[in-house]
């Protein structure tokens, strides 16, 4: 293969965080020749902020996206320090798996996959620049002089220049015009593909704020992606800055630990792979303390000082992770607020401190850190700091994650607008994966999950028909199907999407048909038969208030389900659960299933592409608005963005039937 042959791929995904991983693991399983450009090989699935995974309704995520043969689960089994399973006693619902992650060995053992994965390159290259075509022409004929691609020309170069967005008098391509069809490094190559994925973080013109000290940065050390924004902006997307932060990283040997209270993780830990068959790894504890009166008068003291409260910092930061001194100063009448010690490897003596992310002046820091009980004597080996950085509101992005203004590419992760190793995995694989059918199937084929199928469903809805106006996080509160969608059926809700695309391999996928088949005889087990002079069944008996399979009697040990010689049975700990859950919640599951049901009229009921909502009789200026801004697929979708009613749907089932468009 000559120099220049080599630069040509099916999909190019750039960036290299946990969105990018799995975009780039999904196309090249795929059968598709991928490129994953990173601004640093040494950075690859960096754990930015937290070392850990998963946590409530993320951790189901995180199944989800294994069932699919994503890595993110597998990683963390074999790289995690500490398990645990969140909301035990509060019902399976929101049950959730967490994991303290080694966070040197988790990079390492993801970038260990890329790096031996076919059909997948690694490079170290930023990438400045977008390549466009007309649709319709091939990727040779990307530097066309059509009219769109002059305006995409014009705008650029008046971008560079220094001209802002909303300042240019040349008018941005027409929606669906043109066409991504490579990128350009800032070492001058020129990557063409079919497909494009971008999964940048926190890079795109990346501000970090240490108090008044401001720097160019993606990430603390790595340099920002400064040019791209530019491109984005010349095919007329709309950009917006969100923020956000992380807290100090202190020295385990100067920690005084010895009167806090230590936690611990599961035993046996719970795996986040359902390929994984056992976790044997070394465990450490986290510490749980908490702020002081003195730390928060240290915080009041020196707010004046502060980024986001001086104005320094002009975006929005997550809402269910502020910073410590939005907490102290939204909350005054709290007088602690908790904190965890958690450490981030076997290797190393770091310790995050969650619950105190900061952009005070680092000088604050030294102050507020030692008022803390446990850290008295701590030193500070890193600073915490706020950035903010480059979104695109994801109105402009369809449930595949391709973009709506250019055929071709596809975002995932941080650049639309949500937070969370999770959420970026999840988002990233099915980007990937649609980018593969892009490659594929020419785009005849699309992949969409439902709201009723995943989290990933939820997620990818909601931001499509959501304004998005802080990082958006996954809750289990999302999820109106919450009891069918959860942590332990993860496998058997997704894996056949992953036979489909071919993510996974014969064996993982034998291994849930033969779970699912033991679930039936299990149930169908306990539905034949009952204890002597019962006239209830054992199933009938499960579903009363606190029976378990052990109090019926039942050995629960070892794997898989059996019927015994004497007339008996033994179940394995996986599927007793699954036949736990599935009795005593029968009735409950049942009404979601028919809940499902009732609505799926409205959510295959398609809304026809380019409709002019604006010649609906009737719809109010608002309706219009919002429809023509989203571009909901279904009747379903629509009456979920805010702002359009039952009433306004029914004028537009009128209005397409007039068409003859339904």
């Amino acid at each position: 293969m000559n120099a220049t042959a080599a630069l040509h791929y099916d999909v190019i995904v750039v960036g290299a965080g946990h969105a990018g991983c799995e975009a780039a693991l999904a196309a090249a399983c795929m059968g598709c020749r991928t490129l994953l450009a990173t601004i640093s090989l040494e950075a690859v699935a960096q754990m930015s902020c937290n070392p850990a995974v998963g946590g409530t309704a993320k951790g189901i995520a995180v199944r989800e996206v294994d069932a699919l043969g994503g890595a993110q689960g597998l990683i963390t089994d074999r790289s995690g320090i500490q398990f645990r399973m969140l909301n035990r006693s509060r019902g399976p619902a929101v049950q959730s798996p967490r994991a303290q992650c080694d966070k040197r060995l988790y990079a390492t053992l993801m970038k260990q996959l890329l790096e031996r994965t076919p059909n997948l390159t690694l490079r170290q290259e930023m990438v400045d620049e977008l390549l466009i075509a007309d649709c319709g022409m091939g990727i040779a004929d990307c530097h066309s002089g059509s009219e769109a691609a002059c305006r995409f020309a014009e705008r650029l170069r008046h971008l560079r220049d220094g001209v802002a967005p909303d300042k240019l008098t040349v008018p941005p391509p027409p929606p669906g015009s043109l066409r991504v069809v490579g990128v350009r490094g800032a070492s001058g190559l020129e990557y063409t593909a079919k497909a494009v994925v971008l999964t940048t973080g926190t890079f795109l013109r990346g501000l970090i704020h240490h108090g008044p000290r401001l720097s160019r940065g993606g990430r603390a050390g790595e340099p920002a992606a400064m040019n791209l924004s530019a491109s984005l902006e010349a095919l007329g997307f709309e950009l917006r800055r969100l923020k956000t932060g992380t807290p100090p990283r202190l020295n385990g040997r100067t920690l005084n630990v010895a009167g806090l209270e230590a936690q611990w993780g599961d035993e046996p830990p719970p795996a986040f792979s359902f390929r994984t068959e056992k976790i044997d790894r070394p465990r450490r504890a986290c510490y749980l303390t908490r702020t002081t009166a003195k730390t928060h008068q240290v915080i009041r003291d020196n707010l004046y000082r502060a980024p986001l409260f001086t104005g320094q910092i002009k975006s929005r930061g997550p809402r269910y992770c502020p910073s410590v001194e939005d907490k102290v100063a939204r909350f005054p009448e709290k007088e602690s607020h908790q904190i965890f010690l958690e450490p981030e490897g076997l290797d190393t003596e770091e310790f995050y401190v969650n619950g105190l992310s900061t952009s005070l002046p680092p000088e604050v820091q030294f102050e507020m850190v030692r008022s803390v009980p446990g850290c008295e004597d701590a030193e500070i080996l890193r600073f915490g700091y706020a950035i903010e950085y480059d979104m695109l509101p994801p109105h402009q992005i369809s449930q595949t994650f391709a973009t709506r203004r250019a055929r071709g590419l596809y975002l995932a992760g941080q650049i639309n607008g949500t937070s969370g190793y999770e959420e970026a995995a999840g988002q990233g694989i099915v980007a990937g994966i649609n980018a593969a059918l892009e490659v594929l199937t020419g785009g005849k084929e699309s992949f969409i999950l439902r709201r009723d199928e995943a989290y990933l469903g939820i997620m990818a809805d909601d931001l499509v028909t959501k304004e998005i106006t802080e990082p958006y996080r996954l809750f289990t509160s999302r999820a109106e199907y919450r009891l069918l969608l959860r942590q332990d059926n993860a496998d058997r809700r997704l894996a056949g999407y992953a036979r489909r695309f071919g993510l996974l391999d014969s064996a993982a996928l034998a291994a849930v048909e033969q779970k699912q088949a033991q679930i039936a005889a299990a149930a169908g087990y306990l539905r034949a038969h009952r204890t002597r002079g019962n006239p209830k069944s054992y199933w009938d008996m499960l579903r009363m208030p606190e029976m378990t399979l052990g109090r019926l009697g039942f050995r629960v040990s070892g794997s898989g389900f059996r019927e015994t010689e004497d007339d008996s049975a033994e179940f394995g700990a996986v599927i007793a659960e699954a036949i736990q859950i599935e009795a005593t919640y029968e009735g409950y599951l049942q009404r979601q299933r028919d809940q499902v049901d009732r609505l799926t009229e409205l959510e295959t009921r398609a809304i026809p592409d380019g409709v002019d909502f604006g010649r609906v009789g009737g719809l109010s200026r608002e309706a219009i608005e919002k429809l023509t801004r989203h571009r909901p697929r279904t009747f379903g979708q629509a009456l979920r963005i805010d702002g359009v009613t039952p009433a306004d749907m029914s004028l537009l089932a009128v209005y397409l039937t007039q068409q003859g468009q339904v």
